[in-house]
């Protein structure tokens, strides 16, 4: 998984002694110099990072593409950059946790945290294989042939039959079948396995 990433804005000084301790940190640092600058970059993933400012600005109010949440405001003064940097940490960890517990697929909702598929409040308990399988399934919007699937997913091994990915896909197809009466969660063609 890639590092989250904290975007500072206005905020000069802190960007520089976060950029001098960068190999310790344990997300990415950007700079913007102001608001406007931060907005109009292209491409802006905002789905793994915060956002850091002095304190929160109109222009993120009223502007649909931020999340509040991820708007984080250092409010008190004087603090130490450990402090800084645990609340950093703690909050991308929170993000992370959210995220983590809401991957939406098709009408179901995937719960990494405790790994269950979830739809119409049914629930069913995934191993990390399956979980694995399915968000790489989910990821790719066209089928992969079962070798892809031993390469990505098993992290390929010569001593990997091919049929233990067909037993593991037809295993996860049977209890998602089972349990939410949906034959049609992971589909296969001639070109390999889709989550469609």
């Amino acid at each position: 998984m890639a590092k989250q990433t904290v975007h500072i804005i206005d905020f000069e000084i802190l960007y520089n002694i976060f950029d001098e301790i960068k190999d310790y940190l344990e997300f990415q640092i950007f700079h913007y110099k102001n608001e406007e600058n931060f907005l109009n970059t292209n491409n802006l993933n905002l789905n793994d990072s915060l956002i850091l400012v002095k304190s929160i600005k109109k222009v993120f109010l009223n502007n649909d593409r931020i999340d509040r949440k991820k708007i984080f405001s250092i409010s008190k003064y004087p603090i130490t950059i450990d402090k800084l940097v645990e609340l950093l940490n703690v909050n991308l960890i929170k993000q992370k946790y959210n995220y983590q517990s809401n991957i939406d697929i098709k009408d179901y909702v995937l719960d990494l945290n405790s790994r269950t598929i979830t739809k119409d409040k049914e629930s069913l308990k995934l191993t990390q294989k399956e979980i694995d399988i399915i968000l790489f399934l989910n990821d790719y919007k066209k089928p992969q042939k079962v070798n892809i699937l031993q390469n990505k997913v098993w992290g390929y091994s010569l001593e990997l039959e091919t049929h233990t990915v067909e037993t593991h896909i037809y295993r996860l197809r049977k209890k998602i079948n089972d349990k939410f009466k949906d034959n049609n969660f992971i589909l296969s063609s001639d070109d390999g396995y889709f989550i469609k």
